[in-house]
């Protein structure tokens, strides 16, 4: 029988476990499987043989270069690239790679974001091979290259990316989590591993169309637009039949992201006009960053070969729905324990309702810190619309649990909703097993069955923040529990007792509500729920003296490198909105401005001619169309003037806090006010003359 495509091509660009199983000595191997476990250091000789198999196996597959590939606080990946050529000889070439080179590079560390760890003259960084995360191939014009996950930090050891934190608070809850489970009698239990599956979303329009737009070319999104006749009203995009073009595409995405041993799962048109997503199955939680960066580049990269481009921005066009990234996060045991799944009783399953209680916990004491790690320039134009969660953190349990929480807080728990049956009424459809709670989509985090799934993070951000700060405050949590528990006499009394206290504490987050409705924002102030509408606002919290004790017990940032990624949240934020009024500056006077006048120009000449022609002929509509043209000109000419003026007035302001702020409320401001009267004059002028492809063009033409 043919092999499927799916068994032909997955994981034929990794060098993972069944390749080292082939490729290694049977010792060799099973030290590696040792030290991956235990999580010990690795030995310099059996790194020299991992690295030897690896480059042989690269060779195999036509590489001719090596990378440590890193994550650095740019928001998008690095790499240097460096050939197997090794000078032992000048006849002919000696191709080799060891074990120091697999383990180590080093990168310029100075011009990478650093938030003042690292001067301009303190070049020296490092990059550490991850072990955890498979090495792979990648194909392009300049050929294959053998990636090498890796860490990045400075010379004096403090991170500078987004991985490092990640790998620590991974360690962190693990070493937590097995502290509650042995208290339990799983004494089996050695690590618990954080399960991620984040889904994305992304956009498509015509490659030809998006090089006519300064805007998208710049920034991502349309800085200028007036909605089209027919947007999303009608819900007909959603799970709708793919179009032809769109299904090569995703056919193509989905062969490429196999090779790379990414569990490519769901694909479907999302709401909006040109707006997919596409999930992948869970896996551990810095792989799923991994592949998540490598989805978001292949993305890219196979959109090209179709004329395509692919919209990653969390808001592309204003009026339409936006894209999110919801990642799916759980906790599993080395044996197979999922410590979210409640189980059949939950009210009896007394673990998951200490793991549940914590989450709680964690979630209500640190709300502040989960919206930074969903915080950015593009998401500040999403979060809070009639699209996705609202700023306001909340935990949605479902009616199964909440039925749980509010017996628990009574004192009376001895039974659960259970999930019953679903007849349609129609006699040939099968009865459905009916969950025992629904779905809440307005929840930015919210239990789905054995899972979390929050659901604030932009469609461009890399998932390691959210995931090193979850991992990192149920962690805290977690020690905390784990301290109280292990010196308690009677450890079955105390745990129900620290349950009941907890959820009892910290009901407020719980809100299986309505997250779009107004009123809920009123609820969530009389509550005391933090509402941070955007991430200037957001960034303090980042160095509170609760902030920094809390990573700082769990070994996973310090002051230090949490003071530098405030400055470079400030930096990023500055710059995005910079960039984006000085491309408002330039479409507006070399494209938009110039054209309308020349339409009145047009318009006038127009007018003059059918007078003379015609002394008595009624001109009154061109008359007033030109006088309302003229007068939104003069409008979007004064707008412009007075953006320049405020651009120029923010580069003089502080960097840091200051300036943010500054685009934030002044800089941001006046980009909307120019932008209002060019979109109006869109909708008056005539098409010939508009020098850019519609939001009708750019949507629905793909």
């Amino acid at each position: 029988m043919e092999q499927n495509v799916i068994e032909q091509v997955f994981g034929t660009d990794v060098f993972n476990d069944d390749v080292m199983k082939a490729k290694l000595p049977k010792d060799v191997y099973r030290s590696w499987k040792k030290t991956l476990e235990n999580g010990e250091d690795l030995d310099s000789d059996i790194a020299n043989v991992v690295a030897h198999a690896m480059k042989e196996w690269a060779l195999e597959h036509g590489a001719t270069h090596y990378t440590h590939w890193f994550q650095p606080m740019t928001g998008v990946t690095a790499e240097k690239h460096d050939s197997f050529l090794s000078p032992a000889s000048d006849s002919k070439p000696v191709l080799e790679f060891n074990g120091k080179e697999l383990i180590k590079g080093e990168p310029d560390a100075s011009s990478f974001p650093s938030g003042g760890l690292r001067a301009t003259f303190e070049a020296r960084g490092y990059t550490a091979w991850d072990c955890t995360s498979p090495a792979f191939l990648r194909e392009d014009a300049a050929g294959v290259t053998l990636c090498i996950p890796t860490a990045f930090c400075s010379y004096t050891g403090e991170a500078l990316d987004k991985k490092t934190p990640l790998l620590r608070s991974m360690e962190a809850v693990s070493r937590q989590a097995v502290r509650i489970v042995k208290l339990f009698g799983h004494n089996d239990v050695k690590k618990v591993a954080c399960s991620v599956g984040p889904e994305q979303e992304y956009f498509l329009i015509d490659r030809d169309k998006y090089l006519q737009r300064d805007d998208l070319i710049f920034t991502g999104r349309t800085l200028f637009g007036a909605m089209p006749p027919k947007g999303q009203e009608m819900d007909d995009h959603y799970f709708g039949a793919i179009k032809e073009r769109i299904a090569a595409f995703m056919k193509d995405l989905n062969t490429e992201l196999w090779k790379l041993g990414i569990l490519a799962k769901t694909q479907h048109n999302e709401v909006a006009p040109a707006q997919h997503e596409m999930a992948p199955i869970f896996t551990t939680a810095n792989i799923a960053t991994d592949h998540n960066q490598l989805v978001m580049e292949v993305m890219k990269k196979v959109a090209k070969r179709h004329n395509l481009e692919c919209l990653l921005h969390e808001k592309p066009f204003a009026g339409v729905n936006g894209s999110g990234k919801h990642n799916n996060w759980s906790m599993v045991t080395d044996t197979g324990i999922n410590l979210l799944d409640p189980g059949k009783k939950p009210h009896e399953n007394i673990l998951f309702l200490l793991f549940l209680a914590a989450i709680i916990k964690a979630v209500d004491e640190n709300a502040e810190l989960l919206r930074l790690s969903a915080a950015s320039p593009g998401n500040d134009h999403r979060l809070g619309a009639n699209e996705a969660p609202p700023a306001i953190i909340s935990i949605f349990l479902g009616e199964q649990l909440e039925d749980i929480v509010e017996h628990i807080i009574k004192g009376d728990v001895s039974t659960s909703i259970q999930g019953g049956k679903l007849d349609t009424g129609v006699h040939v459809l099968p009865v459905l097993k009916k969950d025992a709670t629904d779905r809440n989509r307005t929840s930015p985090f919210a239990f789905t069955g054995n899972k979390f799934e929050f659901r604030m993070l932009g469609s461009s951000m890399s998932i390691s923040g959210v995931n090193f700060t979850l991992n990192a405050i149920v962690a805290d949590t977690l020690q905390e529990f784990a301290d109280e528990l292990e010196q308690a006499s009677d450890l079955d009394s105390t745990v129900r007792a620290l349950i009941k206290k907890t959820i009892t504490d910290h009901q407020k987050v719980i809100f299986n509500g309505d997250g779009y409705s107004d009123s809920w924002i009123d609820e969530a102030e009389r509550r005391g729920l933090p509402n941070i509408k955007s991430m200037v606002e957001a960034i303090p919290y980042l160095v509170s003296d609760k902030t920094v004790a809390m990573f700082e017990r769990q070994n996973v940032l310090s002051r230090a490198e949490l003071e530098s990624r405030a400055e470079i949240n400030y930096e990023n934020y500055s710059k995005t909105i910079n960039i984006e009024a000085k491309t408002m500056i330039e479409m507006a006077s070399k494209q938009f401005i110039p054209a309308i006048i020349d339409y009145a120009t047009n318009l006038a000449d127009s007018i003059n001619k059918i007078a003379g022609a015609c002394p008595d002929a009624d001109v009154t509509v061109q008359t007033d169309l030109l006088k309302k043209v003229s007068a939104l000109l003069a409008e979007a000419q004064n707008k412009l003037t007075a953006l320049k003026a405020k651009v120029a007035e923010a580069a003089e302001k502080e960097e840091g806090q200051e300036q943010a702020l500054f685009f934030r409320q002044v800089v941001f401001t006046a980009m909307s006010e120019l932008r209002a009267p060019i979109d109006e004059l869109e909708l008056l002028v005539s098409r010939e003359y508009w020098p850019v492809p519609s939001y009708g063009e750019l949507l629905f033409e793909v």
